[in-house]
């Protein structure tokens, strides 16, 4: 008789859980990058998309090295203010690690560092959640970009559509998302369905320092006592 999967011994120890030794790591990471690096910048994200953000890191592997994660163990290892910063200034870049946010050290002229950033910019397909950047709306009649085999699963989206001859057909008038408002899940399923991207996945810088200086670019939250030198 075959034995039970239900019974099957599960060894815990096994597995492992990322905890202080792991923070430990990163810490110390960040602070060697304090030493080989000239500059640091904060940046803040929208509308995050993995692999992409891989792909850009990759671009600047040589001459610079990402952090993100845990915004306060980074805080840590740069010290949260002017008596536990490791470099001058740095509690400035700390104050400033908040919300959706990393930071990168790098060895790039400030120019060129600046102008990749400005640059990357990534349209992709909206999820659930995000915000309509226009309204779409679509009107009675043959709905020429779906194919038949489409007709059930439209339908389970909310739309009033129906087979006419093998066309699929919108029998009324049908918006699948308002500008401003936060997308359903049936409207973001349709709008990759239409081919429509509303999401923008963009890197902002916040803040550079270096030995010399220190530049806030824009506004971070709680900064208000963030200046630059």
């Amino acid at each position: 008789m075959p034995k039970s999967k239900r019974n099957k011994q599960v060894t815990l120890s096994k597995t492992t859980k990322k905890g202080r030794g792991h923070k430990e790591v990163i810490v110390n990471a960040i602070r060697d990058a304090a030493e080989n690096y000239n500059s640091v910048y904060v940046f803040s994200f929208e509308n995050m998309r993995n692999k992409k953000l891989k792909e850009f890191r990759d671009e600047l592997k040589a001459t610079s090295r990402f952090f993100l994660g845990s915004n306060k163990v980074m805080q840590v290892a740069l010290g949260r203010s002017a008596s536990d910063e490791i470099k001058p200034n740095l509690h400035k870049v700390s104050k400033l690690l908040r919300g959706d946010a990393g930071m990168v050290f790098t060895n790039m002229s400030k120019e060129e560092f600046q102008r990749l950033f400005n640059e990357f910019e990534e349209f992709d397909f909206a999820r659930t959640g995000g915000i309509a950047t226009k309204k779409v709306e679509l009107k009675e009649g043959p709905l020429d970009i779906f194919t038949h085999e489409m007709e059930p699963f439209l339908r389970k989206q909310g739309m009033p559509v129906r087979l006419n001859k093998g066309v699929v057909e919108l029998v009324s008038d049908f918006v699948v998302c308002e500008e401003g408002k936060p997308l359903s899940p049936e409207a973001a399923r349709i709008l990759r369905l239409m081919g429509v991207k509303m999401a923008t996945f963009k890197l902002n810088l916040v803040c550079r320092w270096s030995a010399d200086d220190f530049e806030l670019y824009i506004d971070g939250p709680g900064d208000s006592d963030v200046e630059c030198s």
